[in-house]
């Protein structure tokens, strides 16, 4: 047991025997390690934390600031303070932190090879965030989803259908795809086509149409309405009518006017034709002489 004892002191620890290596100064000194450890992290904690909310509140202070740009701002902030903090700690051990960043850097390079996709997501995220196409509280229309914008994550955008319902969408189609923003404008143009029979007075129906829409209190007369024959159709004669109108009014606004200005028309005697097939009947020699009478339909 001894030769045992004697061969491990040699090897191990160089004839160093083990109440030599773990003396009071040593344990002492490891002890003072891990707290300084912990007191480090838990400072590196609070750090980043403090500057994640001082980022995100200078966004609170100015409502032309999008808050979602300064959130993903200070999370950078506040991963790189932890980043950084983890790296003075194993500096304490005295552990080689170049090794490590390189070999972080190799798994980081293999992992973006796997997940090409994920980090297409990604950053097709930070260009959203970055350069705000969309904000939250958008009404919008992108990759054949219409919805309000109600969170801008790395990975996706979430909407609100018409109807309430979640939409998920990827950032890659959302930033790859042409992008249809409702509420970016203050005023809107709202624009319809009403059919008055060839026997009507043309003159009549445009004033019927005019102090109809102008009447509404939404309308606006900046920039001027506008209200002209558009097209002679095979059984109408129709006017294109455009008004301008505020963003937030235009859905309601555009099915309140279509159906004052129906029934405006009817109160004016003004006919509103709908599609017709007329029947042509011919007879002719062979009708006399017994054959069926030939039918055209028009």
């Amino acid at each position: 047991m001894d030769s045992i004892n004697e061969v491990m002191n040699t090897e191990i620890y160089n004839g160093t025997s083990l109440s030599d290596v773990f003396t009071l100064d040593f344990l002492a000194s490891m002890l003072g390690n891990v707290v300084a450890a912990i007191v480090l992290l838990l400072i590196g904690l609070f750090i980043g934390r403090w500057v994640k909310g001082r980022i995100a509140a200078v966004a609170e202070r100015s409502a032309k600031l999008d808050d979602t740009l300064f959130n993903f701002l200070g999370n950078i902030a506040r991963y790189l303070v932890l980043i950084f903090t983890v790296l003075i700690v194993l500096n304490t051990f005295g552990v080689q932190t170049t090794s490590i960043i390189a070999a972080l850097g190799a798994a980081g390079l293999a992992v973006g090879l796997a997940l090409q996709g994920t980090l297409s997501n990604v950053a097709a995220g930070v260009m959203i965030i970055v350069f705000r196409p969309i904000k939250l509280g958008d009404f919008v229309s992108v990759a054949g989803q219409s919805g309000t914008v109600k969170d801008i994550t790395l990975n996706t955008t979430e909407l609100a259908s018409l109807s309430n319902t979640q939409i998920i969408v990827p950032n890659s189609e959302v930033w790859g795809n042409v992008i249809e923003n409702y509420s970016i404008y203050q005023t809107r143009r709202a624009e319809w086509t009403f059919g008055v029979g060839y026997g009507a007075n043309l003159a009549t129906a445009e004033k019927v149409i005019r102090e109809t829409i102008m009447a509404d209190d939404r309308s606006m007369s900046d920039p001027a309405p506008f209200i002209q024959v558009n097209a002679l159709n095979d059984s109408s004669v129709d006017f294109l009518v455009r008004v301008w109108v505020a963003s937030g009014d235009f859905f309601q606004y555009q099915a309140d006017m279509k159906r004052k200005v129906k029934e405006a028309l009817d109160a004016n005697g003004v006919d509103i034709p709908f599609p017709t097939r007329t029947l042509h009947v011919s007879r002719d020699d062979a009708e006399e002489s017994g054959a069926e009478p030939r039918s055209q339909l028009v």
